[in-house]
């Protein structure tokens, strides 16, 4: 059981257990020259526990702490240094896992100098925004310019939210405070899958998994981001383009709001996460313009693809952002590094990620609150597709509703295993307040009866549900067995 404040103290493993086989894990030592990577692939069935020996190593821009443990688990990933460093490797498993060591023989032939000269150019930009800033004084810091706003998108797999990691904790490193905005909801930026968000990185990340804990995490040795989250409840922007425009222009509102108010990171800018795009899908190049116009976006990145970094270079030519500066495009090559996450893994990440927000992980035990709930004391709301591409047989779909985006749904066996996400609102908001509401927290559907009409909700803490409106929509899927 876990004890707010205090964690959750394991037993000792009884012999022959799996934490006992672990103890005795074989482990490897690999020494790594300059510029040299360490690459690794971990299923969800074991786990690698790597540990910094002696000299300098990071992964995606965080640097390793010496004698160390870092366990990693669901994951592929890598490690590089720019001197050299010696690792020592230990699994419980060691033919459960994949990995090798990259050996570029310069350093032009690895992306991660272009990388290194990319975050050297905005650090640059950023210390001309910094003394604009001096100049103008705090209280007039609206007058000053604003850190650099980059952008990065290309095409599946290339990289992508691996570079604006790697850029936010760079910039971290050198006495920023970045913000990350992340607007593909098929991943979830300290939030669940389904949601647009942005978080401030004044501290480092945790890198045992994709951007650190959540906020029901859990206590950690590393502090906690707070992200400002949007539920989309969709797979990408095409599934209902009006609804993702919406919620970029409020996102892109509020984080530039913050900017406004807080020099550090009005000087810091943003970093921008986006979806996979296509050159045989406009309706992404549509997207992206717009998250690129409502976030005043001066630099963008193309990861991977000549054909993608021409294509947006002519649409931009000669466009400005609202502070009358160029818009950038530049093209770098994707990471050997970068590999293939199929459907499966992703499927595989999003219901881990789930679970860990309501019942910890391997390295702490959370426990979460259900509760019994009258159908007449919640308030809920379904988002709905776009008409030209919703389903015809689905249980809540109305036409009528895609003028808002929302629809009233009424509790039913359809919700079991939904994940709902409460949202700072009222009950009695119109559906465009409740469409507008930054979320407060999730709770998943354990149980509906219908006999009874209750239903059954699992939430993080024990709380009360029903002053509050809850949505949810097609993705992230339902998830059965969350407490198997």
């Amino acid at each position: 059981m876990s004890i707010p404040g205090l964690g959750y103290i394991a037993p000792a493993p009884p012999p022959g257990s799996a934490a006992a086989a672990a103890a005795l894990a074989e482990t490897t030592t690999i020494k790594l020259e300059a510029f040299w990577e360490y690459r690794f692939e971990v299923p969800a069935s074991t786990t690698l526990t790597v540990r910094l020996v002696s000299g300098t190593a990071e992964k995606d821009g965080t640097e390793l702490a010496p004698n160390t443990p870092y366990v990693f688990t669901r994951i592929k990933s890598k490690i590089n240094t720019w001197q050299t460093c010696e690792l020592e490797i230990t699994s419980p498993s060691p033919d459960g896992y994949h990995a090798y060591v990259s050996k570029p023989a310069t350093p032009d032939q690895t992306s991660l100098v272009s990388y290194l000269n990319l975050h050297m150019k905005l650090e640059a930009a950023r210390a001309q925004v910094q003394r604009s800033i001096e100049a103008a004084g705090e209280n007039n810091i609206s007058a000053a310019g604003m850190g650099p706003r980059v952008l990065v998108c290309g095409p599946a797999n290339s990289g992508k939210t691996t570079l604006v990691r790697t850029l936010t904790a760079w910039a971290t490193r050198m006495g920023s405070q970045p913000m990350a905005i992340n607007t593909d909801p098929t991943h979830g930026m300290l939030s669940l899958p389904g949601t647009l968000s942005a978080a401030v990185f004044a501290t480092i990340m945790d890198i045992t998994t994709e951007w650190g804990g959540t906020p029901s995490s859990g206590p950690t040795a590393i502090p906690v981001k707070l992200p400002l989250s949007y539920l989309y409840g969709l797979r990408s922007p095409e599934e209902n383009p009006k609804l993702y425009r919406a919620l970029i222009s409020r996102l892109a509102a509020a984080t530039t709001s913050r900017l406004a108010e807080d020099p550090d990171v009005r000087k810091s800018g943003m970093v921008i996460d986006t979806g996979d795009l296509s050159v045989t899908n406009p309706t992404g190049y549509e997207a992206l313009a717009h998250v690129v116009s409502e976030f005043s976006v001066n630099f963008v990145v193309s990861l991977g693809s000549e054909r993608i970094t021409a294509d947006l270079t002519r649409r931009f030519a000669g466009q400005k952002t609202t502070l009358g500066e160029e818009i950038v495009v530049m093209g770098l090559e994707r990471s050997g590094g970068a590999v293939e996450r199929d459907a499966a893994f992703m499927q595989s990440v999003t219901e881990a990620v789930i679970k860990e927000y309501f019942f910890g992980d391997v390295r702490r035990n959370l426990s979460p609150h259900t509760q019994q709930v009258p159908f007449d004391a919640v308030t809920i709301w379904k988002v709905v597709e776009d008409p030209t591409t919703a389903s015809s047989d689905d249980d809540f779909y109305d036409p009528a509703a895609s003028e808002t985006s929302l629809e009233k749904a009424e509790p039913s066996l359809a919700m079991s295993s939904c994940i709902l996400a409460v949202v700072y609102a009222h009950v009695h908001d119109d559906p465009d307040t409740v469409r507008d509401a930054n979320v407060m927290g999730y709770v998943w559907v354990a149980g509906v009866d219908e006999a009874k009409r209750k239903l059954k909700l699992t939430a993080p803490v024990p709380t009360r549900l029903g002053d509050r409106p809850m949505v949810f929509g097609n993705y992230p899927e339902p998830v059965i067995g969350l407490t198997g």
